[in-house]
């Protein structure tokens, strides 16, 4: 229970304290002494009322990558907001805009924001002069007569004890997480179509390859047959012909259900129900050339959305626990209401019509709940440590997935170049092969022979290649690439320096 003090010359109500203070008890205009001393004593403590937000900053945050790139002659890192254009691919440039203007993951996101905004815009108004208006019948005590009763209420809170500011920390954090989450949706979104568009090249490249595989295994089978009839060849050759061709035309399923997988996925990411007959005609890999990083490990508290999402958790979780410590402390207003009745049937010896105005200060003096302010109080306390420490988790595993995509890069790069410099010796086997057969020192089944692990050779090339691409969009990923919205988050109440920033 606990007591809702009007002005001292009026009177004293008795009312719950566990559920919110709908109409408050008004005194006359004149406002006593008591009364001013506890305004007073309420605007000087509520300076000293605001929680403090938590320190965030990492002094011991890495200043450089362990697995960035140490090639000398690396070209410029690909900027951060545009890091796809490094693949220098229009029909890419083409998708990735179409994606982030239709994906309808991202427009869910973006109305959230709306939202979220709606609200942010006005985290005062409820510590802003209120006013309603209300109509009722009501009986006499001795029934009668009945009375018809209209008027208007007005209400002021102050918003002392950190009550507004904390509302205010509220408000900004969600709507920082929102546009978090519509951050990571980019994010998402422009990795996802990158990685699906380089998966697509590559299945074409790949189809296209294993088609030659298919015609190099049809000639060995139709050289085969010539050599049986000749008597030329053993009795399981012509089989084992047969069965490689089978071999090679079945190996097709693959990049054909890759393809049809990825046109299906690009449609999804740009927000169609289907491809079109002419969606992405086939095309060759994308290719990267050297590359450098020019962010740090610290950009990620600014570039990657999951840490603005934990940042803006902690800053939600600081004014829920300003508002569970202030809800221990006075609540403090002015309130006042007009109100009008008169008798609608009955006898009775009062006047038919009447009115009054009240004018007066608002107090609600919270006094004993059995420790339901103060449990709360420290669950909210709980909660912005619990939040202090995914923060710090979040930038943890962020650094850790990016180091993990750069090493993944550099490894894919070696690899890539290890089998590319395969490729030259049987380019030379094949010339020479060729030359023997036109000088008669060689025979159908050689030249066959060196196309053939040519073609495989360029296949695992091929694969390489695009297990490059997709770590580079890892790698990106990882880092927060994406282009960043119109205007920067909010983090931070209206007047207060962000999480992780000196106040």
């Amino acid at each position: 229970m606990g007591f809702r003090i009007a002005d001292p010359n009026t009177r004293v109500a008795i009312a719950a304290c566990d559920r919110p203070v709908l109409r408050t008890m008004i005194g006359r205009f004149a406002i006593g002494p008591f009364t001013t001393g506890l305004l007073a004593t309420g605007l000087l403590l509520s300076g000293c009322a605001t929680t403090r937000l938590p320190d965030l900053r990492q002094p011991d945050a890495a200043t450089a990558w362990r697995n960035a790139p140490q090639a000398a002659d690396a070209a410029p890192a690909p900027d951060l907001r545009s890091w796809w254009k490094a693949f220098n691919d229009a029909e890419l440039d083409r998708l990735i805009e179409q994606a982030l203007r239709d994906n309808l993951t991202i427009r869910q996101a973006v109305a959230r924001i709306e939202g979220a905004r709606a609200l942010a815009e006005h985290a005062y108004a409820g510590f802003l002069p209120q006013i309603g208006a209300h109509t009722y019948a009501e009986p006499t005590p001795d029934s009668s007569a009945s009375y018809f009763q209209m008027g208007f209420d007005a209400k002021w809170e102050f918003g002392l004890f950190g009550r507004g500011q904390s509302q205010a920390r509220i408000t900004a954090g969600e709507l920082g997480i929102a546009e978090s989450e519509t951050q990571a949706a980019r994010v998402s979104v422009v990795a996802e179509v990158a990685k699906t568009y380089v998966e697509l090249r590559g299945a074409q490249q790949r189809l296209a390859l294993m088609n030659e595989i298919v015609a190099a295994a049809q000639d060995k089978l139709v050289l085969t047959q010539t050599r049986q009839r000749l008597r030329m060849a053993a009795a399981g050759d012509l089989d084992r012909a047969r069965t490689e061709q089978a071999a090679a035309e079945a190996a097709l399923y693959e990049p054909r259900l890759a393809i049809e997988r990825c046109r299906q996925q690009l449609a999804v990411l740009l927000g169609r129900s289907q491809p079109a007959d002419d969606f992405i005609v086939p095309g060759t890999q994308p290719q990267l050339g050297d590359l450098s990083i020019a962010s740090a490990p610290a950009d990620l508290l600014r570039t990657r959305p999951e840490i603005r999402r934990a940042e803006n958790e902690v800053l939600k979780a600081a004014g829920e626990l300003g508002i569970a410590r202030a809800d221990r402390l006075p609540r403090l207003g002015l309130g006042g209401s007009l109100t009008y009745a008169a008798r609608v049937i009955g006898h009775t010896r009062l006047s038919d019509a009447d009115g009054i105005v009240t004018f007066g200060p608002a107090i609600d003096i919270p006094l004993f709940d059995w420790g339901q302010r103060h449990a709360v109080a420290d669950a909210r306390e709980s909660d912005l440590a619990a939040s202090v420490f995914a923060y710090r988790q979040a930038v943890l595993e962020g650094v850790a997935e990016a180091e993990t995509a750069m090493a993944s890069l550099e490894q894919q790069r070696q690899r890539r170049d290890a089998l590319a410099r395969g490729l030259a010796p049987l380019e030379s086997g094949v010339e020479t092969t060729a030359t023997l057969k036109r000088l008669g020192l060689a025979d159908g089944f050689d030249r066959l022979t060196a196309d053939g692990a040519l073609l495989q050779a360029r296949l695992d090339v091929a694969q390489a290649e695009q297990e490059r691409n997709i770590a580079f969009i890892a790698l990106y990923k990882s880092l927060g690439g994406a282009p960043l919205p119109a205007t920067e988050p909010a983090v931070a109440a209206p007047g207060e320096a962000r999480t992780g920033e000196s106040p």
